[in-house]
């Protein structure tokens, strides 16, 4: 697994890097990676997203492959796109998705913050509220997106949406809710050092 950093990107950008990989990673022309960005201030929305969950209509979403409804990423925000090779690791998505929840959990028990999953709701969750949202897609069993941790940013942009489609559903931070506010550059080292031995450990290769 080689984590990368791509520091402060477009979206845009971002997406076609991934596209990239992801073929070079199915064609195994490189190792599965980990992409670790933030992104300058973006409203996406899944390809079977509802744009009546957009509740301002000024905001433009861009519409994705990945699953998930509408949703908001912007600086402070540590977003992880892992490009997995699902096809020699069991071909699971469903334990995929189970796996990056346990991981995020793991990453905010690293601050004093316990999250958890709530069944039938994809993410993880405090008393407060979202504390990670996750939406992933799939290119020939090679894995895209996946999943954006809270940790700085500024949370006034999630009240213009539905986040992840759900109505008065409250978005924290690491930041709000941890006595010691984790620095992003700190975060984004933590995740590359845990998620290839966790992955391993759920999803191992076969």
């Amino acid at each position: 697994m080689n984590p990368l950093d791509l520091g402060l990107i477009d979206f845009g950008e971002a997406w076609a890097i991934q596209e990239q990989m992801a073929a070079e990673v199915a064609a195994a022309k490189i190792q599965e990676t980990l992409l670790l960005l933030e992104h300058t201030p973006v409203y996406t929305i899944g390809s079977g997203g509802n744009d009546a969950n957009i509740i301002d209509s000024n905001i433009e979403a861009v519409r994705i492959n990945r699953g998930g409804d509408v949703t908001w990423h912007g600086p402070g925000q540590v977003v992880g796109y892992p490009l997995v090779d699902l096809s020699r690791r069991g071909r699971d998505l469903h334990r995929y998705l189970r796996f990056l929840e346990e991981f995020l959990i793991a990453t905010a028990a690293d601050y004093g913050v316990a999250a958890c999953r709530i069944p039938g709701r994809t993410g993880i969750w405090v008393d407060e509220g979202k504390l990670a949202a996750i939406g992933v897609g799939v290119r020939r069993w090679v894995t895209m997106h996946g999943f954006a941790l809270n940790v700085t940013n500024d949370l006034a942009p999630f009240s213009a949406i539905n986040p992840c489609g759900m109505t008065n559903c409250r978005v924290t931070s690491l930041k709000a809710l941890s006595n010691r506010a984790p620095e992003v550059g700190e975060v984004k080292v933590n995740i590359a050092a845990r998620f290839e031995d966790m992955l391993d450990e759920m999803l191992p290769r076969v």
